[in-house]
């Protein structure tokens, strides 16, 4: 493991931060859980509630085998043992927002144990991320302070939902390492289909556990800042935190292992409660599950549903079809942008008639140059693109056949973002076709040598960089429609003469 060179520089030296996540990603399913009832994000306070959501009495939890199916998948997408044999746990508390008075989580026996993940930070040097455990839990309610002026309201719409809490170990040591860790977790999580990794809907959003220590020295006290959703925001806490306990620790004072919450607003993370005052969980096994028993055919049919993840997708890309490792990078860092991209090549292959390996290459130059900052220009994501991979492989079909030139390639591309239409019809209804016609070109050389009579002179006289102005000039009074190797074939002959 490739240690970080991030450093925080107190007044008695440099500190070292040490830093572990845990992250609670909902499961993408249908139901609760435990119940029949929905979760569906945005619906009315306390609509999607069953009998079992809301504690009634001899109402007994039922397993949602989709949900432990997607757990499992996780951890395998991870390379994590995954355990046959798991066991639900009560961890029991009173709080307003849990209505049974306990949670149903996995303590002592996790569906999922070790695993890792790599990174690539954009500060450091890649490395790879321990996972401790990955356990399946219930989540528990939403209480609503700004409803009115002196009552709290509940909402039990979260209530039941299920939740994977992924703990890593405290293997990243700056906040670019907890940032890259936390992107490429979701993006697994997003190309498994486990978790939409929607942090601004609450569907995945990370406890962040920060000590600080002088390089070498034992691991400090911790402390551990709740529900941060986002990556910025997780960055900004360690960051804030760290330095917190540095000049803390300098000035002579003690780290407390304490619950602390962020403030993105103010950028500082402020005390909620202390550990040492927590309460005793008395963690016991809940009598109304039996244990999960995984067979060997649950756990073939799991695998074999695991999608190309984005590593072995960026391994591919960079080998079989030559991209750049930044281009390759760019491509498999979020799984709507992959499936676009593989649409794109092959449609883009189809329309040429050649291996996906001899397009990649333009086909990945298009989309994050053009495509990309079209996009960024109209404030869109690529799921909401005006222009289908379809279409974008019928335009760069276009220009490989020499219908269309690059900078024509650009006019028809504003058209088709504007009005959707494919770029056979636009080239067709305006005009926009580059030609080959050998008199036509040769007619406006004529007329830009014309009118350009001294700066032929000058060519001729030995001044060979006035090529390109003439083939500019040339080009501009063809409207960009002249085909360029053809202008400069024609350009050249007539020079020459």
């Amino acid at each position: 493991m490739t240690e970080s060179t991030y450093r925080i520089q107190g007044a008695t030296g440099e500190w070292e931060v040490v830093i572990g996540l845990e992250v609670h990603a909902q499961i993408t399913s249908n139901a609760k859980l435990f119940s029949g009832a929905s979760t569906r994000f945005g619906a009315e306070p306390n609509a999607n509630v069953s009998l079992v959501d809301a504690a009634m009495p001899g109402m007994l939890p039922v397993p949602n085998r989709e949900c432990i199916r997607q757990a499992v998948r996780t951890g395998m997408a991870i390379d994590a043992q995954i355990n046959k044999w798991s066991r639900f746990d009560r961890k029991n508390y009173f709080y307003a927002d849990l209505p049974q008075g306990y949670q149903i989580s996995q303590l002592y026996h996790p569906l999922v144990g070790e695993g890792t993940i790599s990174i690539e930070p954009e500060e450091g040097q890649a490395k790879t991320i321990g996972i401790e455990r990955i356990h399946v839990e219930q989540d528990a309610g939403k209480l609503m302070h700004d409803q009115h002026p002196t009552r709290s309201y509940i909402d039990l719409n979260r209530s039941g939902v299920a939740l994977m809490e992924i703990v890593s170990r405290p293997d990243m040591r700056s906040p670019a390492e907890a940032g890259a860790y936390l992107r490429k977790l979701r993006a697994i999580l997003r190309y498994v289909g486990s978790c939409d990794g929607n942090m601004e809907e609450g569907s995945m959003r990370a406890d962040v556990n920060v000590s600080v220590r002088k390089p070498g020295d034992p691991f400090g006290t911790r402390t551990e800042t709740k529900n941060v959703n986002s990556v910025r925001f997780v960055m900004a806490a360690i960051e804030h935190e760290a330095n917190r306990q540095v000049d803390l620790i300098e000035s002579g004072g003690t780290v407390v292992r304490e619950t602390r919450l962020f403030d993105p607003d103010k950028g500082v993370t402020r005390s909620m409660r202390s550990k040492e005052d927590a309460h005793d969980y008395r963690y016991f096994p809940d009598p109304d599950l039996l244990p999960l028993e995984l067979d060997d055919a649950f756990l073939a049919e799991c695998r074999a549903s695991l999608p190309e993840l984005p590593d072995a997708k960026r391994a591919r890309y960079e080998g079989p079809l030559g991209l750049t490792p930044y281009a390759a990078g760019v491509l498999t860092a979020d799984v709507e942008t992959a499936r676009w991209f593989e649409a794109l090549l092959a449609e883009t292959a189809r329309v040429q008639g050649k291996p996906e390996a001899d397009v990649a290459k333009a086909a990945s130059n298009w989309l994050i140059s053009d495509l990309f900052g079209a996009l960024n220009r109209l404030g869109k994501d690529i799921t909401d693109s005006p222009v289908s991979p379809a279409q974008g492989g019928q335009l760069l079909g276009l220009v490989a056949d020499g219908t269309l030139s690059g900078s024509l390639a650009k006019q028809v591309f504003e058209i088709m973002l504007e009005t959707g239409d494919d770029p056979a019809k636009i080239v067709e209804e305006r005009g926009l076709k580059q030609t080959t016609d050998t008199g036509a070109i040769d007619a406006v050389i004529a007329d830009v040598l014309a009118a350009n009579a001294d700066k032929v002179a000058e060519y001729r006289g030995g001044k060979d960089k006035l090529f390109g102005f003439f083939v500019g000039q040339t080009m501009k009074a063809m409207a960009g429609k002249g085909n360029p190797g053809v202008v400069n074939e024609r350009l050249k002959a007539a020079l020459d003469n």
